[in-house]
Order: C-alpha cells, then structure tokens, then sequence
C-alpha cells in the first residue's frame, strides 16, 4: 500500500473520530472542511492508482504476483475507508462527470431516503428535484467550488442544511472528474436560532407596553397635573404598577435563563408536603381575598415528596397565582397530593378553563391564551415556563387538563420518595 494513501486514511480516521467526538458545530465544520480535502486527495490517489495500474497490464502481458498483492491492498483500504466515511455524521456524496453517486456514506443515504437499496449508480437528478443541490455539484464539476449552499427537505419533518461541494480534478490536469459535497445538518442551529429572535421580539414588546405607559404618565405629570392631586395619586400608582411588572418581567427572564442554561442546581431532599402548601398559601391570602378566591389544602399531613423545597414552593406559587388571577368569582382552588408510580401534585381552580387548541402551547415562553387580559394581571408570560422547566430538573414534568366552563388542572409529576 503506497504510504501516501496510509497517510491520508489515517488522517481520515483522526479527523472523523474528532468531528464525531466534538460537540461544537463551528469546530466540527472546520473539521469536515479538513476531512473533504483529505477525502479529495485519497479518491485523487485511487483514481491515479488506478490508470497507473491499467496501463501497466495493458502493457504488460505476464502476470505479476505483485498485482494479487495490490488488489488485497486496495480491498482492506476501500474497507477502511468506507468505515472512516460511515462514521461520519455529515452526509457525504461523491459524483462522477456524468453526475452519477459514485460514493456516499450513512448520513447521505438517510438524507436523501431514496427508493433503491443504495445510492451509487444513481443520478443525481434522480435522488433529488432539489434545484440548489444540483446547481452546486454542476458549479464543481466546472471547476467552481461552491460553499454555504443553504439546502432544505420537507420530509416527515423540516431539515436545514449548510451544503459544501469542491471539485475532484482529473488525473491528466484536464477538468474536473467528479465532485465531493457535505451537508452539514443546521437544522438545530436555524431553530435556536428561531427561537432566539421570537424571544427578543417577545421581550422587546413586553417591556415596551409598560415602559409607554411609564413615559405617558410622566410627561402628563410634567406638563402641569402635578397641581392635581387626585390625578397624579393616580398617575403614580399606574407608574408604579408598571415599573413592578417590569421589575417582574426581568427577574422571571433571568431566572428562566438561569435555569434552561443548566446554573440552577436541584437539591432534593424529603419533604413535608402540607407544610409547604400551607405556606404558599398564607402568601396568597390577601391577592385571593382581593378576588374573592378561596384557596384550599387537601394534601395529607403526613405526605412526603423527594425535592427541592424552595423550587417546589417556587412552582406551587406560579401555579396557585394562576389559579386565582384567571378563575371565576367566588371560585377556588384546590391543591392535592396523589402517591403512585410518581409522585403527583395537583393544582385545580375553578375558571372558566382552556381551550384545547392552546392546550399544546401552554407552557411555552409569553405564550398566552388571552394575552390582554394576562397583562392587566401583571402576569409576565413566563411562569409556567419556569414551572415547566423546574420540574424537567427534578426528573419529572408538569401537565395540564382543563375543560371548557369547569376548570384547569396543573399536575406536577415527581420521582417517588427514595428509600432511606
């Protein structure tokens, strides 16, 4: 075996055991840039072995023990490549000038799903009707290396991905023989990203509601209501609900993203349940007795939970709030202790309940069923995502039924009390 092909598959096997290994998507596509180069150099040495190898049988009539050898060679070597490619998570597909798959590997093959057993052999044109795909290869196989293609499938679900295509030079100097491409899948990456700019949209609009109102109010009291008592008593007060809702709205978006970043840490321990109900409700006495809610514990006084007491309070207090600021008048609501399987408490108020088709989203970030009257509670759109999240750390999750006229239920689903 030539040692230039030694070395490339060796550089080959280090650099997609880096690329699997590697968590970061910049680092891993540098990487892969690295490995297509390299892949290009090996099929480059396979195809210049080859003719080499052709000529000097056309050219020579006897047989050479030596060619045995070379042919076992180049079976261990097409081995050890195919492993080397397989390992890879970026789908990679090599074409000849004919844009035929003449190579592909186990990433390619889930990608394009094709209806054969296999790739190789077949057209491009047949994998896909894809037109940014087919231009790219088209472009390197005229010598043009394309990168940054942005590729995507619409499957069973949605895929982006970042497509790389570099041209396979012939072996005589003359035009390209093939062309090599990856696609680096970015689908993660455009949904946080997604996600990302929902986020900063949904904050910049909640902090301007009240932040408007804030500077409303202030300049009326400037252009002379100040003389007014009455009103700028009332002006203040607007002011000051304002500022705490916007107090309020950052210290739920910090502490969101303290949690979803993995900085709060779960210290669970046991314990006791009615306690700790008791507490969040004394906590919410007067805002329940401002909306003529009452507010009752059924948990058993010798109940006991597996977890972080301060983040169960924290949840039980998100939980009852609701409860209370969206219930009917005289309504109540009710917190009870389930044992089994897991642990189950249950939060249930007595409103006018959900529809089903908000159900699904609840629990998503300023997500709101009826977002004006959420603002007028001083609600921030981001409690039950908190609780959602708390509960995720605990090993467990929180669940809502409701119907239409009768109520909600917020289940928060716990791992059982350990033994000992």
């Amino acid at each position: 075996m030539p040692k230039r092909q030694i070395v490339f598959i060796s550089t080959c096997a280090i650099l997609t055991s880096l690329v699997l290994i590697i968590p970061s998507f910049s680092v891993r596509a540098i990487l892969a840039l690295l490995l297509m180069a390299c892949v290009g150099a090996l099929m480059i040495s396979f195809f210049l072995a080859r003719n080499y190898s052709q000529e000097a049988h056309l050219q020579d009539e006897h047989f050479d023990p030596k060619e045995e050898k070379s042919a076992a060679e180049s079976f261990a070597l097409s081995k050890l490549f195919a492993a080397t490619m397989g390992g890879m998570r970026e789908g990679l597909l090599v074409v000849n000038k004919d844009m035929r798959v003449v190579a592909s590997n186990t990433a390619a093959y889930r990608l394009f799903n094709p209806t054969p057993s296999r790739l190789e052999e077949q057209r491009l044109t047949e994998l896909t009707r894809n037109p940014a795909i087919y231009s790219a290869f088209l472009d390197a196989l005229k010598g043009i290396e394309r990168s940054g293609v942005k590729v995507e499938t619409h499957g069973p679900e949605r895929l982006v991905f970042d497509l790389r295509v570099m041209p396979l030079p012939g072996t005589n100097g003359g035009g390209a023989e093939g062309a090599l491409g990856v696609f680096f899948d970015v689908t993660r990456l455009e949904r946080l990203e997604s996600v990302r700019q929902e986020f900063l949209s949904n904050v910049s609009h909640e902090l301007r509601t009240p932040l408007t109102a804030i500077l409303a109010f202030v300049e009326t009291l400037e252009t002379g209501a100040m003389e007014d008592q009455e009103s700028n008593k009332r002006f203040l007060a607007i002011i000051r609900k304002n500022a705490s809702r916007m107090h309020s709205l950052i210290d739920d978006i910090l502490e969101l993203t303290a949690i979803e970043g993995g900085n709060v840490q779960v210290r669970s321990a046991p314990i006791e349940l009615h306690a700790l109900v008791t507490d969040v409700i004394s906590s919410l006495t007067n805002k329940a007795f401002a909306h003529g809610i009452v507010i009752r514990n059924f948990v058993a006084a010798d109940a006991l939970v597996y977890a972080d007491a301060r983040r169960i309070e924290q949840m039980l207090t998100n939980l009852i709030e609701n409860g209370i600021k969206f219930n009917r008048e005289q309504g109540q609501v009710t917190v009870r202790y389930e044992a089994g399987a897991r642990d189950r408490i249950v939060v249930e108020d007595t409103g006018e309940g959900i529809p089903a088709q908000h159900l699904e989203r609840l629990f998503e970030r300023f997500y709101r069923v009826d977002r004006a009257r959420s603002r007028e509670m001083g609600g921030t759109g981001l409690g039950l995502a908190i609780v959602k999240h708390l509960a995720l750390l605990h090993g467990g999750e929180v669940t809502v039924t409701s119907e239409l006229g009768k109520g909600t239920a917020f289940t928060i689903h716990l791992p059982p009390m350990r033994d000992g």
